[in-house]
């Protein structure tokens, strides 16, 4: 099997595309788009950012929300992702979004995404934020048996390599169960 190197680039599969949700001093909500993110602990996710209207909220509010952003709302999801708030203050409005206040952080749920953490700031520093999961919240539309069903909430990844955005697809196996077949038997 023959191998091309491409050099060190910031491709990974999947990448969730993920919207974070912010309120300034004032109160008003802001969204935006970013891919750079995973979760690094039990409770804890890690997003790299540069500065944004986003991060200036952040050190005025100590929280966030993180949404998922869904093939339904792709079109929204990608404009506060290339819509700077320091320019358009009413990106959020513009983009069709409403705001829902979290009853655990001081930020907002972004009403038309049905899935979210709900996140206090643990650091910022050198573009990557840090945040302790404090809540986990989803709209029971997106459940099955009780939980998150990512077939209903339907996310998106974002492929950069070509710029664009893939809805996941179906399962291929259960985790934890389908590697026992290669198991040593006892």
């Amino acid at each position: 099997m023959s191998r091309v190197n491409f050099g060190a680039k910031p491709q990974m599969y999947p990448m969730p595309v993920l919207i974070i949700a912010t309120y300034d001093e004032n109160g008003t909500p802001n969204a935006m788009n970013a891919a750079w993110g995973v979760i690094t602990d039990f409770n804890e996710i890690t997003i790299s950012l540069s500065e944004h209207k986003t991060t200036d909220n952040l050190a005025v509010t100590g929280a966030f929300t993180v949404s998922f952003a869904t093939e339904d709302t792709v079109v929204p999801c990608d404009y506060v992702g290339i819509v700077s708030a320091r320019k358009f203050p009413d990106k959020f409005e513009r983009a069709g979004f409403h705001a829902t206040k979290s009853s655990f952080v001081n930020a907002p749920l972004i009403d038309e995404l049905p899935m979210a953490l709900e996140c206090k700031v643990k650091s910022f520093e050198s573009g990557i934020l840090t945040g302790e999961i404090v809540n986990i919240c989803a709209e029971e539309s997106i459940l099955t048996d009780g939980k998150p069903d990512p077939a209903k909430l339907r996310p998106i990844t974002f492929d950069p390599v070509n710029n664009t955005y893939i809805g996941l697809g179906a399962v291929v196996a259960d985790a934890f169960k389908c590697g026992a077949a290669l198991k040593e038997k006892d």
